[in-house]
């Protein structure tokens, strides 16, 4: 269907109450993520074992809130034609699915290799997630903000 002849936003497929549940659940691996990449730069300045701990537990957390908000990204693209028609999301979820292999690549390297997986190699691995999340942070804000999806057609609209 041609862009001018679409009369409503991409829906969420995967919402609740009209709030699209992707975007519920993609501030937890966010926020895992990241803290991993600062809890590694502490450990690598103090040397603190409970930094390594940490990290630990942010991986494993963040993997499942990711394999979660994948599920339900992927319910949504599977669920709405006008979705999986943007370049955006496909650089979206590309991004993310590299995020998330390299992250459980690092949440392995530590679980095997304890505190020795760290510095250098896993700080790397950090640091190029939060980089990766910031460019698909970048083309999810597109995705709603320019093709408003999961954007309710009328304000109160509910699906």
């Amino acid at each position: 269907m041609a862009q001018d002849m679409i009369t409503h936003n991409p829906h969420s497929t995967a919402s609740i109450a009209g709030h699209p549940v992707h975007a519920m659940l993609i501030p937890f691996p966010i926020a895992f993520f990241v803290a991993t990449f600062v809890c590694d730069l502490v450990f690598w300045r103090t040397g603190n074992t409970a930094w390594f701990t940490a990290t630990l537990w942010l991986l494993g957390a963040g993997l499942v809130m990711a394999a979660l908000a994948a599920l339900a990204g992927l319910t949504d693209v599977l669920g709405e034609a006008q979705i999986r028609n943007l370049r955006d999301v496909w650089l979206h979820a590309g991004g993310n699915v590299l995020a998330v292999v390299i992250e459980l690549y690092n949440w392995y390297s530590r679980y095997t290799n304890a505190e020795a997986a760290v510095v250098p190699v896993g700080l790397v691995l950090s640091l190029i997630v939060v980089l990766i999340l910031l460019f698909t942070g970048w083309k999810g804000w597109g995705m709603v903000y320019r093709h408003h999806v999961g954007v309710a057609d009328e304000p109160d609209q509910v699906r």
